[in-house]
């Protein structure tokens, strides 16, 4: 016992004079590199802070293989818990990608990849798919998102905008009628606006285009769409006209080049937080997100151990990235289910308008007594 806590005190400080030493993580995740986005050098990438998890996984000598893709919302999660568990796993080779939400279960259902990062629940369709090909998973909420509405930083008029104006501007009926800011507002200037939005893959659009147009993946066609939100976010930095969403961490990234339009759903105008976020003030913009675990992949140790690590640092992990945690109960009681392989979703799939983190707790909670 002496030995094991001596060992974890010499990783733990060795974890933390490597922090000036981003470079090798950088390299030993090296495939999330690979990915083409357009993101911040690694020594300056806020993922990456000094106050790294502190419950080490089991086993000195874990190596093999971990793919994850999926969500560019939730990449900045398993990028921060990837980058930590390789300094107490280095022979573990983890590969990361963004293909969207959708895209990401495309290839999860495939058995192409181990994890799949996801903006949303997995829809009926998606999971008819997997089953099909005989790929079960073991669905984990890890955390919370409120979807940040954005523009450059010179727009002074748009700090609020209602539902309903959101609704005028992103249906598809509003393609070739609100091209303006003054046709969302008449008060607003007739300057130009150029829609930005996560592509047509991402759970992020699927999310809020059900909670904004009322049915999921039903929105005009005429905006940039991308699945790196890292782009999304330099785009509108850089566009005058600009307007688009995409995860808070992403906002919380950039927001010295941008501008926050707080939303207004008849209660007043509640811009995202992590307090409003939380406690469910910031509806229907708010929303969980997930990780989805294979479980055939679960058999293997590097597997098992990234999925145990992460959850046992989960509060610290999510919070670092600027996403807001999970209660420490609604942690334990997904560790359990990932302990019992838990198949399937508890969810009715797709995106769930208006959930808040007590729902979230409760449905967890179910969870303990299944078989």
């Amino acid at each position: 016992m002496l030995h094991k806590t001596l060992l974890l005190l010499f990783l733990l400080v060795a974890v933390l004079a490597s922090c000036t030493r981003d470079e090798s993580v950088t390299a030993a995740v090296g495939p999330a590199e690979a990915t083409g986005r357009a993101r911040p050098d690694a020594a300056m990438n806020p993922h990456v802070g000094p106050n790294l998890p502190v419950v080490a996984p089991e086993g000195d000598d874990l190596s093999g293989r971990l793919v994850i893709d999926g969500s560019s919302t939730v990449f900045p999660i398993t990028e921060a818990a990837s980058r930590a568990f390789q300094r107490f796993a280095p022979k573990v080779e983890v590969h990361l990608g963004v293909s969207g939400t959708g895209g990401g279960f495309k290839k999860f259902c495939r058995g192409e990849i181990d994890i799949s990062d996801a903006s949303r629940p997995i829809k009926q369709s998606e999971s008819k798919r997997c089953a099909e090909a005989g790929v079960e998973f073991v669905e984990i909420p890890i955390a919370f998102d409120g979807l940040s509405l954005v523009v450059h930083r010179s727009n002074h008029w748009a700090e609020c905008m209602t539902l309903a104006e959101l609704h005028r501007l992103w249906a598809p009926e509003s393609e070739d009628e609100v091209r303006s800011w003054r046709q969302v507002r008449p008060s607003w200037p007739a300057e130009p606006l150029v829609l930005y939005a996560p592509g047509r893959d991402s759970g992020t659009f699927d999310y809020f285009t059900r909670a904004v147009v009322g049915e999921e993946g039903t929105a005009r066609n005429d905006f940039v769409g991308s699945e790196d939100d890292y782009l999304l976010a330099q785009e509108i930095a850089g566009d005058p006209r600009g307007f688009g969403f995409f995860g808070y961490a992403y906002y919380r990234e950039y927001q010295e080049q941008l501008g926050l339009v707080a939303v207004d759903n008849g209660t007043g105008c509640v811009a995202p937080s992590p307090d409003s976020i939380a406690d469910g003030r910031y509806r229907p913009l708010s929303r969980p997100v997930f990780l989805y675990f294979s479980r055939s992949a679960l058999e293997r140790p590097e597997v098992r151990a990234f999925a145990e690590f992460f959850l046992a640092n989960a509060e610290i992990l999510v919070d670092q990235v600027k996403y807001v945690p999970l209660p420490p109960r609604a942690y334990e009681l997904a560790t359990d289910r990932l302990a019992r392989r838990l198949p399937g979703s508890v969810f009715q799939g797709g995106s769930q308008v208006g959930m808040s983190i007590s729902s979230i707790l409760e449905i967890e909670a179910s969870t303990v007594s299944s078989p």
